[in-house]
């Protein structure tokens, strides 16, 4: 297992580069599908599609007491996402990790 993270860490973490990153590393990890990288890529990908959304339902705002819990809030799952990756852990994003795996399980 040790060697699959260490394998898979370097995908893991670039996923985490907003939507470009997850595109990124989706194409890294096509050939030979890594299970640490691919668990972090469909993390990150959640992520940069629901930054996307609620980001653009708030656009219409700009109303500080809406905006920066957003902000703050991505800012946290981001963080946490990160982490893990650099750390080798394979813990969901929390609220929305475990439905992120569900939705792009084929990833």
């Amino acid at each position: 297992m040790n060697d699959t993270i260490e394998k898979g860490k370097t995908i893991a973490i670039t996923s985490y580069i907003l939507v470009v990153g997850a595109l990124i590393a989706m194409s890294m990890n096509s050939e030979n599908k890594n299970p640490y990288a691919s668990f972090h890529i469909r993390q990150a990908l959640g992520l940069s599609i629901l930054f996307v959304a609620i980001g653009y339902t708030l656009s219409g705002f700009w109303n500080p007491m809406i905006v920066y819990p957003f902000w703050i809030f991505m800012s946290v799952l981001w963080g946490y996402g990160l982490f893990t990756a650099i750390s080798g852990q394979m813990r969901p994003i929390p609220l929305v990790g475990g439905l992120f795996q569900k939705v792009f399980k084929n990833l």
